[in-house]
């Protein structure tokens, strides 16, 4: 494989994107959407690990020059706008959606999103856009559909995996998921491993007070989920 920077702008600011690509002249495409944290090595690595299994591997930059926050309420001070203003974060998801379209080698038909946290949302979020997309998976992200998106329709196969002692994600984003995709007729997966919290796919989650700790066995079987959503997601129909 091999890895770039790939710049992209929306309203004339700069965005950084990181490319994993595969060996190959056409192949599908995983676009993978960070934590709270920004564009950082975990989602870089993870596009990597993509690459190395036939797909690009794209971590995008919801946040803009790359940035990555050094504490949580840097963090916090990206994401939370973006929460606030889901259609930002549409406009933002859907750009990265553009510009891996654009990259020499994509399959257009054939890209779907995954993501982790706040990028499980973001995840969430392209699906809900109505995009072309084949696949969105969120791992331990949050899940409330925001209302200027409830009556777009989902093309996309939906996988969600949840830790069942996440504190950030309650019952009633439970069931506002389960509603929204139910009446939207998707496809959808909802698999909950019962003693995780939330980040239970993040070696350096260690904080049970936050409510966010890794689990070796959950980070496992979700990724054997992944693994298996897209072979059928990207299979020729």
């Amino acid at each position: 494989m091999k890895t770039q920077v790939i710049d992209y702008h929306i309203r004339e600011a700069s965005y950084l994107g990181y490319a994993a690509i595969p060996e190959g002249k056409e192949f599908p495409a995983v676009i993978v959407a960070h934590t709270w944290a920004g564009r950082d090595r975990f989602v870089e690595d993870k596009a990597e690990m993509l690459a190395s299994m036939g797909y690009l591997g794209f971590a995008l930059d919801m946040y803009g020059d790359g940035f990555i926050g050094s504490s949580n309420d840097e963090n916090s001070s990206r994401m939370q706008p973006l929460l606030d203003d889901r259609k930002e974060l549409a406009l933002r998801v859907s750009a990265a959606y553009e510009r891996v379209k654009e990259i020499p080698g994509v399959d257009h038909s054939k890209i779907a999103i995954i993501g982790y946290c706040f990028g499980g949302l973001v995840a969430l979020d392209l699906a809900r856009t109505g995009v072309d997309l084949r696949g969105s998976a969120s791992f331990h992200g949050f899940l409330n559909c925001p209302s200027e998106e409830a009556s777009k329709p989902i093309s996309a196969k939906v996988l969600a995996m949840h830790g069942m002692q996440d504190p950030m994600v309650g019952d009633d984003q439970l069931e506002s998921f389960y509603q929204e995709m139910t009446e939207k007729n998707v496809d959808w997966q909802l698999h909950i491993y019962g003693t995780s919290m939330h980040a239970f796919t993040n070696p350096m989650a260690d904080s049970p007070d936050f409510g966010a700790v890794y689990s070796k066995e959950a980070d496992r079987r979700s990724w054997v989920l992944l693994t298996d959503f897209l072979e059928e997601v990207f299979a020729d129909q």
